[in-house]
């Protein structure tokens, strides 16, 4: 039976987290708290996992994932990231903000969106996300937590999400209700900032 793992949301301890990093290193598919819901995640090389997150959300091979990134050092690695580009993302970031970047040379070819080579990459500001990104040490894969069939659950809702979609995965590091979601998209590919959507919080002024 999958493990709910009940953490802190603010001041998250190192047990749950190193339990919740464990089994994502082990190549499992876990539910994780966010600043705009809850989301699946995986690590880079859980090609497994990500096959079961792709099937459950009847993804295509098109399918855009995310990297969830410790900091603008990390994202810099997997990314390209022009003078502009770096400007736009550190400003913004840690925040529910999906940036839509150019593929650096270091990301596995599979993560690269087909015919533009691109790569979505966040900063989360969550407490337990932070933590565990450091637990680790390194980067994770993302998707939404938008199953078919299951449109009704709201995905910044903890007790709903475990109650409804902890079936389909391995674990769930339960931190409490997240807000709600959806992140704000920007794409910075052709050297200017364009919003592809608008997220559930404004993005600061200048």
């Amino acid at each position: 039976m999958p493990d709910r793992i009940r953490i802190h949301p603010r001041h998250p301890a190192p047990r749950p987290l190193q339990m919740a990093a464990e089994r994502l290193q082990r190549g499992e598919l876990a539910i994780l708290p966010s600043d705009a819901g809850y989301l699946l995640a995986w690590t880079l090389d859980a090609r497994g996992a990500e096959e079961r997150a792709s099937r459950l959300r009847r993804l295509d091979k098109r399918h855009l994932f995310t990297l969830l990134c410790r900091s603008i050092g990390e994202v810099g690695r997997l990314a390209r990231l022009d003078d502009a580009a770096f400007r736009v993302v550190k400003r913004l970031t840690p925040g529910p903000r999906t940036f839509i970047l150019p593929a650096g040379a270091e990301l596995p070819r599979r993560l690269k969106q087909a015919k533009r080579r691109t790569v979505g990459c966040r900063i989360i500001d969550h407490p337990v996300m932070q933590a565990l990104l450091e637990t680790l040490g390194g980067p994770l894969v993302s998707t939404t937590l938008q199953v078919p069939d299951f449109d009704d659950v709201a995905s910044h809702d903890a007790e709903a999400v475990a109650e409804r979609l902890l079936r389909f995965v391995d674990c769930m590091l339960d931190a409490g209700d997240c807000p709600p979601g959806p992140t704000t998209i920007i794409e910075l590919v052709e050297g200017e900032a364009r919003v592809v959507r608008e997220g559930w919080q404004e993005l600061p002024a200048d």
